[in-house]
């Protein structure tokens, strides 16, 4: 009996970590249609010698957009802004 609290808290915590970790495309879209259409349009996402080349270096990317144009995004709003750019344009392997 004293090991239900242990795995309740240990299930409970891989549940909330899990969360954590997925991401929201439409929060991102918002986002990206609400800031980064002021830069550039669409063209920079598809054009043929982009610097991104990997979903790592898309979010390292939307962190440098969002510092240039001096938002204040959570983590969690640049990682969404990435993810909705790479199921839109990039398709990229996690």
């Amino acid at each position: 009996m004293k090991l239900v609290p242990p795995l309740l808290f240990l299930t409970l915590t891989v549940i909330g970590s899990s969360q954590v970790l997925a991401f929201d495309p439409a929060a991102g879209q918002q986002l990206v249609d609400d800031n980064c259409d002021s830069c550039h349009g669409t063209e920079v996402y598809t054009r043929k010698d982009r610097m991104v080349k990997s979903r790592a270096g898309l979010t390292t990317q939307v962190k440098r957009c969002e510092l240039a144009l001096g938002l204040t995004w959570f983590d969690e709003d640049v990682e969404n802004a990435a993810e909705y750019l790479n199921r839109q344009f990039y398709r990229f392997d996690k």
